[in-house]
């Protein structure tokens, strides 16, 4: 994976300075801000496919990855808690498999995610600062498309439903200077969606419920103000 082997470089470029030179420690209302390149990796899985309200049996679909570019500013609330809001964008097809394999693609879409967690941090004082969270996120769907050449029809459309699920993340900061740091960081993020066909080749009420609950992995750096 592209961005773990960054990871390596980074943590070889800074590790043995972060160790070397002491950093100063988080105090309360200091403002975290990263940058982060993250791979937005589904664990997806599926209901069935439902034809114009009839149960087609039929079940499976794949949705792809995605690597982007994510914004995230941490508020401490104290030494240790901290609050963090993440900001990202990802587009996403979604593939049938398995039993829906047939279809080929189905959905392309478009995603905004904006997570908000509650983190503490371990070791404040140190470099090497880990830190996990917990929180709420709001998935909203847009600029849905219907994809491949076997559901679209005259006007065809898919509206996929926007989701409220929880989140969880673990990372580390480590430090560079008194204000600069690398950071690594993976999420954890429920997503439910249902979406909803009209006027495709295959009728005109078709609807996929699926639970996409995506991780994502990601490295980049931060400065502390």
């Amino acid at each position: 994976m592209k961005v773990t082997k960054l990871a390596i470089a980074l943590l070889a470029a800074t590790g043995l300075s972060a160790i070397a030179t002491p950093a100063m420690a988080y105090e309360a209302g200091d403002w975290l801000v990263r940058g982060r390149i993250i791979n937005v990796n589904p664990n997806d899985d599926s209901g069935t496919l439902t034809l114009n309200g009839v149960d087609s049996g039929l079940r499976g679909v794949k949705v792809d990855s995605d690597t982007v570019p994510e914004l995230d500013i941490t508020y401490m609330v104290d030494r240790n808690w901290g609050i963090e809001l993440i900001l990202g964008y990802s587009e996403h097809t979604v593939t049938g498999e398995k039993g829906w394999a047939g279809l080929g693609d189905v959905i392309d879409t478009k995603v905004l995610p904006p997570t908000l967690t509650l983190q503490y941090h371990f070791a404040p004082d140190s470099n090497i600062r880990p830190y996990i969270g917990a929180g709420v996120n709001y998935t909203y769907f847009f600029d849905e498309k219907v994809a491949g050449s076997e559901l679209p029809g005259a006007g065809a459309k898919v509206k996929l439903e926007d989701s409220w699920g929880l989140a969880a993340q673990a990372g580390v900061d480590i430090a560079i200077n008194d204000d600069w740091f690398v950071n690594l960081d993976v999420k954890y993020i429920q997503i439910d969606t249902t979406a909803k066909f009209s006027n495709t080749a295959a009728g005109s009420a078709q609807q996929i419920s699926a639970d996409i609950n995506p991780f994502l992995y990601g490295i980049g750096v931060g400065r502390r103000f």
